[in-house]
C-alpha cells in the first residue's frame, strides 16, 4: 500500500492505494502552516480504518510549499551569487531582472569572476582560485551559507563549475552550494536564475523535510517519504534538500499522472480544476509535455524543466459578479464565505449549488439566485476553460479531455469544441493519486560530441546514462523504460555536437524495512 498527499492552495488531499486501487480518501483544509493539514489528512485515512501503519510501503507528497516561499518572498535563506565569466557579462549582474523584494530579501551578495567558456567551447578566461577564494571568504564574513555558481556555457562544459564548487567547499564546509549545471539549461540568465532560486530554498528544504517526516512519526508511519517532482517522478528526502527547485509545479503534473491513471488515456489534454485556478496541461505518453521556453516564477525567469501548465483564475471558490468570474478566490476560507456555508461571497461553488450540480453545504441559501444569471454563468467557465484547453492544442486533430479536481463539477457538461470529455472517479483526488503513483525518474540533458560515432551510438549512451541514473535514483532495474528522446544538431559547436535529451523511468523500488 501506499498513501499519496497533495498540498494544495484550498485543499489537502491524501488517498490510500493498493496498486491501482483506491482504498480511502480524503478531502480536507490547507492550513496556514500546511503541515498541519498533512496531519489531518493522514489522521483521516487512519480513521477510514482500512490500513494499519505497518501496511503502507512508501508516503509520497506533493507540496507548495517551495513556490509559495518564492511568490511570497519568505523564509528564504540569504544567498550568495558567484558568476564565471570575467570578462564578459559584467553589464548584466547576477539577479539584475529580480523584483526588488527578492533580490533584498537575499541580502545581494553578487560575485562577477572570471572563467566560463564561449559558444564554441573556448575559454572566455582561466579560472582563477585565489579569486574564488577571496569571494568565498567575503560570503562567510558576512554570515552567508548559501552559494550559486554559474558559468557561462556550463552545460556545455562544468569543469569551471566543479572547480569553483571545491574552492568554495574548502573555504566553506558547511555551505550549501547549487551548480547551475545540474539545474538549468542552455541560457546563463535563466540557468542563473533557477540556481540561485533552488539556493535560497536549501534551508526551508531541511525545515520541510523534517516536519514531514516528524508528520509521518505523529502518525505513526515508519514507511520511507518521496516528494514528488515537477516532471511526474518522486525523489527521495536527501535530493529533495539538495534540489527544492524541481517541486515547482508538482500539483499540476500529480493531478495529470492521476488522471492518466483513471481515465485510462495516455494522450490527451487534462483540466485541473481546484479551488483557486483551473490548470490545463497536456499528456504524451502518460507524461505532462514540458514547456520549451522560460518559465516565470514570482516574477524571476527561469529556464530548467516545469510541465506545460496554462492556468486560469477559475476554481470552487473563484468570486462571482455580474462582470464574471474570478479570477480572485475565497481559497481555502470558501467553508465560511461561500452562501452554501453561510457567508456572504458568491462564489463559483454557490452557482453550481444553486443549479443542481452538486449537493454542498445548505441549497436553501443559494435560492434566491436569478437561474438565468447562473446559467450564464455555467456557460462562461465552459467557455473559458474550453478556450484555454485550445490554446493548448498543438494539432488540429480530435482530443480526449479528461476533467479532474474538487471544482470540475463547475464543468458539468460538455466543452464546446471538444466531442470526448470525460470526468473518471476519484476525480476530486486525482492530484493525490498522481502522488501516490509516481515513478523513479532519470533524466540526461547535454551536448554530446559526435565524432567519429553515430547518431545512434550517441543516443544508445544517452539512453544507458538516462536508465543508470533512474536505477541510482532508486527504480527497479526490470521495470525501467525511456518515455522521451530528443536530439537536436548544434551546428556552432565543434566536434558535430548534438543536444541530447533522455528520460528514463521505472517502479519504485520498496527496500525492506525490519
Amino acid at each position: 500500500m501506499r498513501i499519496g498527499i497533495d498540498v494544495g492552495g484550498t485543499n489537502t488531499d491524501a488517498v490510500l492505494m493498493d496498486g491501482s486501487s483506491v482504498l480511502a480518501e480524503v478531502k480536507t483544509s490547507t492550513t496556514e502552516d500546511v503541515t498541519a493539514g498533512v496531519v489531518t489528512a493522514l489522521r483521516g485515512l487512519a480513521d477510514a480504518g482500512r490500513f494499519t501503519p505497518a501496511e503502507v510501503e512508501a508516503v509520497m507528497i506533493g507540496t507548495t510549499h517551495f513556490t509559495n516561499a518564492i511568490i511570497e518572498g519568505r523564509r528564504l535563506a540569504p544567498t550568495a551569487a558567484i558568476r564565471l565569466g570575467l570578462p564578459a557579462t559584467r553589464a548584466l549582474p547576477p539577479m539584475v531582472d529580480w523584483p526588488d523584494r527578492l533580490r533584498s530579501a537575499l541580502g545581494g551578495h553578487v560575485y562577477l569572476c572570471h572563467g566560463g567558456h564561449e559558444f564554441d567551447g573556448r575559454t572566455i578566461s582561466q579560472l582563477r582560485p585565489d579569486e574564488i577564494a577571496r569571494a568565498a571568504e567575503e560570503i562567510g564574513r558576512a554570515g552567508v551559507r548559501s552559494v550559486a555558481i554559474s558559468s557561462v556555457f556550463s552545460p556545455a562544459s562544468a569543469d569551471f563549475e566543479l572547480r569553483a564548487a571545491d574552492i568554495v567547499a574548502s573555504v566553506l564546509p558547511d555551505a550549501h552550494i547549487s551548480l547551475s549545471h545540474q539545474i538549468g539549461r542552455i541560457g546563463l540568465l535563466e540557468r542563473e536564475n533557477a540556481t540561485i532560486v533552488n539556493a535560497c530554498l536549501r534551508d526551508l528544504a531541511d525545515t520541510i523535510v523534517n516536519a514531514f517526516t516528524d508528520a509521518l512519526a505523529t502518525a505513526g508511519l515508519r514507511a520511507p517519504l518521496y516528494l514528488s517532482q515537477n516532471d511526474g517522478t518522486l525523489m527521495d528526502v536527501e535530493f529533495t534538500r539538495k534540489y527544492p527547485v524541481a517541486t515547482f509545479a508538482s500539483g499540476p503534473t500529480n493531478s495529470m499522472r492521476g488522471a492518466a491513471l483513471l481515465s485510462g488515456l495516455s494522450d490527451c489534454a487534462v483540466v485541473d480544476i481546484g479551488g483557486t485556478t483551473s490548470d490545463v496541461g497536456m499528456l504524451a505518453n502518460g507524461f505532462p509535455r514540458e514547456a520549451a521556453t522560460e518559465v516565470d516564477i514570482g516574477g524571476v525567469r527561469s529556464n530548467f524543466r516545469m510541465p506545460d501548465v496554462l492556468s486560469i483564475g477559475i476554481g470552487g471558490g473563484s468570486r462571482v459578479r455580474e462582470s464574471g468570474v474570478g479570477p480572485d478566490s475565497v481559497g481555502h476560507e470558501l467553508t465560511k464565505r461561500a452562501l452554501v456555508f453561510g457567508g456572504d461571497t458568491v462564489t463559483a461553488t454557490d452557482i453550481v449549488v444553486a443549479a443542481g450540480h452538486a449537493d454542498i453545504g445548505d441549497r436553501s441559501l443559494v435560492r434566491h439566485l436569478d437561474r438565468g444569471f447562473v446559467t450564464a454563468v455555467l456557460d462562461r467557465i465552459a467557455h473559458d476553460v474550453a478556450d484555454t484547453v485550445d490554446r493548448m492544442r498543438t494539432s488540429p486533430e480530435p482530443i480526449p479531455v479528461v476533467i479532474v479536481g474538487g471544482g470540475s463539477l463547475l464543468v458539468p457538461g460538455a466543452l464546446p469544441g471538444f466531442d470526448q470529455v470525460c470526468r473518471p472517479d476519484h476525480f476530486a483526488v486525482a492530484n493525490a493519486i498522481g502522488a501516490a503513483i509516481a515513478q523513479i525518474g532519470g533524466e540526461v540533458d547535454r551536448i554530446f560530441a559526435i565524432g567519429s560515432r553515430s547518431r545512434e551510438q550517441v543516443l544508445d549512451a544517452a539512453r544507458q546514462e538516462a536508465v543508470e541514473a533512474a536505477v541510482a535514483a532508486g527504480a527497479r532495474p526490470e521495470t525501467v523504460r525511456i518515455v522521451e528522446v530528443e536530439d537536436v544538431p548544434i551546428a556552432y559547436l565543434p566536434g558535430n555536437a548534438v543536444r541530447v535529451r533522455v528520460k528514463a523511468v521505472g517502479d519504485l523500488h520498496m527496500a525492506e524495512r525490519a
